[in-house]
């Protein structure tokens, strides 16, 4: 979704030329290796799932947001009819047609089992001069009903976002218990925001990853070791120099933080987020200079770890390492896809992060939005088979062998 690089009346059809791996920062061979899984159908009749997430409770429910504002509860295999909450009044209206706004983000607390909160990132209607919508991060609790929640809000942030697009999305709890968000660039084309764009920016949370303690202080505390704190610049900032980040994860295993990177021209790349660290936007597309086209100063920058262009695929989608004990083959690779329906792994073998194309028993109809995680370490996939988000034509898969 806010991953969908589709410009609007205009389809770009991509087809897969091989497999391929990042080597040194800067070279990528083909490998005649792939992988092979089966999609089992969960559900369908979804309205645009666009991001999904598992309380630690025991309960191994899979949790699906719908981009107009619901969200709902996939339990022993089956969708409930009882919607978890709605949205759908808080959240800006929506271009049917295709839109990047909506409900994009979902986690539950560490503790859920015992406090029942959970957080969500939505884009509300609010509006000011200079102002298309704003984002919103907010607090809410579980009921007595395991599948219902109450509808008391408690916001925690909001960002003003300059255009409809870029708005980032996923949040994640890291295994410091801190909750990380992701904002984009704040739309349009280039960054275009000031003399340095919003993604070098260090005075927005614009274009970054932030970190914040929503166990301490109210809303949030600043941990104590962010890595701008008492520089010029937004102390909760934790990573910067992104352009859209859509699908973010912590690996279950080591704790390496992955986070995948919409790109604007021709390239898409998955990076390995780091304290502090500058991932180039707008300096760089991946690994190439963009803003200079030419003799970009790259040092100091965090460079992905596998990128691929254009002819490969369209935007890209963040996924998981897999940490189920189902798919031996699968086990530590890093899963991931893109919009136009692909599904690629990355291993890391020797420093290098080889990518493979994963194939499919079905082929995936539409466009495919993302992925989630249920308790258990298995991966699920979300589709749809139109653009916008107006049909019930979403589905989920999992993955399996």
């Amino acid at each position: 979704m806010s991953a969908f690089k589709y410009v609007f009346g205009f389809l770009i059809v991509t087809v897969l030329g091989g497999y391929f791996f990042f080597q040194n920062g800067s070279e990528y061979k083909p490998i005649n290796s792939s992988y092979s899984i089966n999609l089992q159908l969960v559900t369908e009749s979804l309205v645009a799932p666009v991001a999904a997430a598992s309380p630690l409770d025991g309960t191994n429910r899979l949790f699906v947001c719908e981009q107009p504002g619901r969200i709902r509860v996939i339990e022993s295999g089956k969708l409930l009819s009882e919607v978890f909450l709605d949205l759908g009044e808080k959240v800006d209206k929506l271009n049917f047609a295709y839109s990047e706004k909506g409900l994009i983000g979902l986690v539950f607390h560490p503790d859920y089992k015992t406090n029942g909160k959970f957080y969500v990132h939505y884009s509300s209607p609010e509006k000011r001069s200079g102002i298309n919508h704003t984002s919103v991060v907010s607090e809410f609790t579980v009921s007595d009903d395991k599948n219902i929640a109450n509808t008391d809000e408690k916001i925690i942030l909001t960002l003003g976002q300059p255009e409809s697009n870029h708005n980032g999305g996923p949040i994640v709890f890291g295994p410091d218990g801190y909750l990380y968000i992701s904002f984009g660039d704040g739309g349009g084309a280039g960054d275009k925001h000031g003399t340095i764009g919003n993604g070098q920016d260090l005075n927005t949370w614009l274009g970054k990853i932030i970190r914040i303690d929503v166990d301490r202080n109210k809303p949030f505390a600043i941990p104590d070791d962010n890595p701008f704190i008492g520089q010029n610049a937004k102390p909760e900032i934790f990573a910067y120099g992104l352009r859209n980040p859509w699908g973010m994860s912590f690996d279950k295993d080591n704790g390496t933080f992955f986070a995948a990177d919409v790109g604007q021209n021709k390239f898409e790349e998955i990076n390995i987020i780091e304290k502090g660290g500058n991932y180039g936007w707008r300096i760089m597309e991946a690994n190439h200079c963009y803003n200079p086209s030419e003799n970009c100063n790259e040092q100091g920058l965090v460079l992905p770890i596998n990128e691929y262009d254009h002819d490969t695929g369209i935007s890209v989608a963040g996924g998981y390492v897999y940490r189920g004990d189902k798919i031996e083959s699968l086990k530590g690779q890093y899963i991931f896809g893109d919009w136009t329906g692909k599904i690629f792994s990355l291993k890391k073998i020797n420093n290098n992060w080889l990518r493979h194309n994963v194939t499919t028993n079905t082929r995936i109809k539409g466009y495919l939005n993302a992925f989630g995680e249920d308790e258990e370490g298995n991966i699920y996939v979300l589709t749809q088979n139109i653009i916008g988000p107006k049909s019930k034509s979403g589905k989920v898969y999992k993955i399996t062998n």
